[in-house]
């Protein structure tokens, strides 16, 4: 993890909830449980994007549970995995809205190195077990997480793609923030989130508050 993202969560390391979430993976894993993403990548995303870096926050639910797709960057995945269906269709809203053409391969790292923070509500799941961390104590850091975002930095843009992230925008004070919201871009919402425009409404929002945009083709 990125020292800077060490020591604004240094107090939430310190707190009981995530010493038993690290206690209850460290069982899983020593009673053979599978639990992705990998060790090294859990805290992916805080790697790759620095804390003071931060110009935009997506946030998801918790890690892809089949094997070799999770990296610790939501929505992502390594470049040699298809592309899931959710990211086909952010893909092609990008394409619609900034009339780019997006890669062929779902590897994000280039989003999180230019301030795209790829957070995950959950960061741990179980293999083949959907939602199966959801319980155990990421959701209050990932939510401390994101107060810290509102209250430590100005000019963010925070991405809500579904109901469940959009649960999330009472964290996020709007005074001082772009918070977007939209449908999420699974095939289940049947295109709802098409025609959102997300992502020249936050390199708008950016370029009006003197930041780079994100060139989002850019992976």
């Amino acid at each position: 993890m990125e020292p800077g993202w060490k020591n604004v969560l240094l107090e939430e390391f310190q707190k009981d909830y995530f010493s038993s979430l690290t206690v209850y993976i460290k069982r899983q894993v020593a009673d053979g449980k599978t639990i992705y993403p990998p060790g090294p990548f859990i805290f992916n995303a805080f790697h790759q994007t620095p804390f003071e870096k931060v110009k935009v926050v997506i946030l998801g639910q918790d890690p892809y549970h089949n094997p070799g797709e999770a990296m610790g960057l939501c929505f992502s995945v390594l470049r040699e995995v298809k592309i899931p269906p959710s990211l086909k269709n952010v893909y092609a809203e990008i394409e619609r809205d900034l009339d780019v053409k997006m890669p062929a391969h779902g590897d994000l790292t280039s989003w999180a190195t230019q301030g795209v923070f790829l957070l995950n509500a959950i960061l741990t799941v179980e293999k083949n077990k959907p939602a199966s961390h959801h319980d155990i104590g990421w959701q209050a850091f990932t939510d401390s997480i994101i107060r810290i975002i509102s209250e430590q930095h100005q000019h963010v843009v925070f991405m809500l793609w579904g109901n469940y992230a959009k649960s999330k925008k009472l964290l996020i004070d709007q005074t001082r923030h772009l918070v977007l919201e939209a449908a999420h871009p699974s095939p289940l919402a049947r295109n709802a989130f098409n025609g959102c425009r997300h992502f020249s409404k936050a390199n708008t929002y950016l370029t009006a508050n003197h930041k780079p945009p994100i060139i989002w083709e850019k992976i």
